[in-house]
């Protein structure tokens, strides 16, 4: 009896144990119900570019025109940036027999002369844009220094420049080069006693500068050293016959010592600007008046002065006849009044600009 009884608790646990073996996902007669397995999402792969199956877009090309002109096309940088949308470019120089993976957003260009630069989209299986296509001249040499002549003419010293280039413009600096003021004609006009140095130089169509060349103007023995008078009714008086179309009047004033100083807007012109372009002083303003007169005999009457006012750091390069009626401008005398009103001594420089009638 008891060997029977072991036998049939030997049975009973083989299917039970078969049973649970079968609903881990085996398959069986057995009347249980199995959920059936949830598939798994297959991943999907990018498709891989197909060469000649996509058009992209042209990148865009500009460079820095440094020149005179913007639109010349030569400069002094070869520096050129490309923007496309994140996409791959490449550059060629030779028209397209060989191109150059660009790497970020710029490329240079280097070696002076004439150039033609084609630039344009490519993806990883080849694909390409239209080609850019830009010339541009590169020219990073400097030019020679100008050749500087001096004329004097009474108590107004003309520098007459010449060796510029073809194209290019001059400058001149009051302050030992740190600031630049464009020149025009081919010749400066000076007077004064207030500065001892002015600096020349000359911008080719690139826009390279050539070595500055210093003028003196400190000579105390020279008329053209000169200090301009104090007497309203008798001012020195600026020579603006010399073909100058930019003049500078400079000097040093204090209290009670006033510089008068007359020029005449030579017939066919007017005077365009006048302007402060050099201050040196502890006292932050200094007073001014322009008379249309070969003398300054309105006093302290403003109703007979073009202009009048207060001049100082703050006013460097402001043109003071900006508003004056246009009808006062033209061709006739003009006195200068300059004074400083305090004790403390002020070095100045005044830039007079004439121009012809249209």
């Amino acid at each position: 009896m008891k060997k029977i009884g072991i036998a049939r608790w030997a049975l009973t646990l083989t299917a039970t144990v078969g049973s649970a073996l079968v609903g881990c996902g085996g398959s069986s007669d057995s009347s249980e119900t199995v959920a059936a397995p949830i598939p798994l999402p297959v991943p999907t792969m990018p498709a891989e570019p197909v060469k000649g199956s996509t058009t992209l877009k042209a990148p865009t090309l500009s460079f820095t025109d440094s020149g005179l002109s913007v639109s010349d096309g030569v400069t002094f940088n070869g520096l050129w940036s490309v923007t496309n949308d994140n996409l791959g470019w490449e550059y060629s120089l030779d028209m397209g027999r060989t191109w150059t993976k660009g790497i970020g957003g710029f490329f240079e260009v280097k070696g002076d002369g004439p150039k033609m630069i084609w630039v344009r989209s490519v993806d990883d299986a080849g694909n390409t844009s239209e080609i850019v296509m830009v010339t541009c001249v590169l020219d990073t040499r400097p030019p020679e220094a100008v050749g500087v002549t001096p004329a004097n003419d009474g108590i107004t010293r003309t520098l007459q420049i010449n060796g510029l280039e073809t194209g290019a413009r001059w400058e001149y600096s009051l302050d030992s080069e740190k600031s630049w003021r464009s020149g025009t004609e081919n010749s400066l006009g000076i007077l004064g006693n207030g500065l001892g140095t002015v600096w020349l130089r000359q911008l080719d169509i690139a826009g390279n500068a050539s070595p500055a060349q210093a003028i003196r103007l400190d000579d105390p023995l020279s008329d053209n050293w000169h200090e301009a008078s104090g007497n309203p009714m008798q001012p020195s008086t600026l020579n603006t016959n010399s073909g100058s179309r930019i003049f500078v009047l400079h000097g040093s004033v204090v209290r009670d010592d006033a510089d008068f100083i007359r020029w005449d807007v030579p017939p066919g012109q007017r005077l365009a600007s006048v302007q402060l372009v050099h201050y040196a002083s502890e006292d932050k303003v200094a007073f001014y008046a322009i008379q249309r007169s070969p003398v300054f005999d309105a006093g302290v009457d403003v109703n007979r002065m073009l202009v009048y006012g207060h001049m100082g750091p703050s006013d460097l390069a402001r043109n003071v006849v900006a508003s004056a009626p246009g009808d006062q401008l033209g061709a006739g005398p003009m006195t200068l009044w300059f004074q400083q009103t305090g004790p403390l001594p002020t070095t100045y420089a005044i830039e007079i600009q004439t121009q012809a009638l249209p």
